[in-house]
């Protein structure tokens, strides 16, 4: 089993430190991943609109709930997409969100990405390029986070946070209205750990979940349970691959959220192992010379401007490019 931590959030919540993702989970197989996650000890489950699969999470929330556990011992976040950033729209996608699950309140509700699309679609391609639009006269994040900020009061989450936010990002918005996000959820894993990031959340109480804790299969790229430093900690350790990776990215704290649809690896998954500090060290410097994003976003441009070319991220730099992107 789990050795069962948990992470104290800033609202006071306890957050069980690994959870299940469910992102990229096919039809038919989310539902049964979670009942099977729930059933053998996860109290943490992540999900998003945008992943289109709510509503089988809320099946199988039906299923255990309260056979096998109470509402209130299974910590379930959910995300604000991008076509709803304008202030009128956020209360409006969180009870959209609810009324999938199945559920009266989610424990924690993020914003997915600092990036506003029109509303209206998922997604907006623009008509002579690839990249998707982004709304030209879209709210602020600061905007959009004052309009988080009013969910609480409504008994409907009970914390609120960001994903994929930079250092700038967060600063921008907690400046502004003077409430932190409890959360950023993002991309973290040896081949992108992003130190500098989880130093500064820590310093503001802003606790780091890592998604993609395994990586992700790119044709063509090693994947990161294939490197045979893993695979050698994982042989003297008497564990999976897969466990390993976890334990490194659950090693400074942080909740680790890997997902899986296969019940022998939902399983062991869960099964944790504690690495030293050798051998965390040895897990991390296989990205000393071999950083590596493997969740790019989408590029963005406006329909006023298809030239104005925008990526949240700056791929020559571990650093966040955020001045393109409306803060304030």
């Amino acid at each position: 089993m789990s050795f069962q931590k948990t992470i104290t959030l800033s609202n006071g919540a306890p957050l069980a430190q690994i959870g299940l993702g469910t992102w990229l989970s096919k039809e038919k197989e989310v539902e049964n991943a979670v009942e099977i996650a729930i059933r053998n000890g996860y109290r943490h489950i992540d999900c998003a609109l945008i992943y289109q699969n709510q509503h089988e999470v809320g099946a199988a929330l039906k299923k255990v709930i309260p056979d096998v556990v109470k509402r209130e011992e299974v910590f379930i976040t959910s995300k604000l997409w991008n076509h709803s950033h304008h202030p009128e729209d956020v209360e409006k996608e969180l009870d959209q969100t609810l009324a999938e699950l199945g559920l009266d309140y989610l424990d924690l509700y993020l914003v997915h990405w600092p990036v506003s699309f029109p509303p209206g679609q998922l997604f907006t391609r623009h008509a002579e390029k690839q990249e998707m639009v982004i709304d030209d006269n879209g709210p602020s994040l600061v905007e959009t986070w004052k309009a988080m900020i009013k969910l609480p009061k409504t008994g409907k989450v009970k914390a609120i946070g960001v994903s994929n936010f930079s250092i700038a990002h967060i600063k921008g918005i907690a400046e502004a209205t003077g409430v932190w996000p409890a959360a950023n959820q993002i991309e973290r894993h040896p081949l992108n750990p992003q130190f500098e990031l989880l130093e500064f959340c820590k310093e503001h109480n802003v606790h780091i979940t890592s998604y993609s804790p395994l990586g992700n299969n790119i044709i063509g790229v090693k994947k990161l349970v294939d490197y045979p430093e893993v695979k050698a900690i994982a042989d003297r350790l008497g564990c999976t691959n897969a466990q390993v990776l976890i334990a490194w990215g659950a090693y400074d704290g942080c909740s680790v959220i890997p997902k899986s649809v296969q019940e022998d690896r939902i399983k062991s998954n869960f099964q944790q192992v504690k690495l030293s500090k050798e051998d965390y060290d040895i897990i991390t410097a296989l990205g000393k010379d071999n950083h590596l994003r493997f969740n790019l976003p989408f590029r963005y441009c406006t329909a006023s401007d298809p030239k104005w070319d925008v990526n949240i991220f700056d791929e020559e730099d571990e650093k966040n490019a955020t001045h393109q992107v409306k803060i304030v």
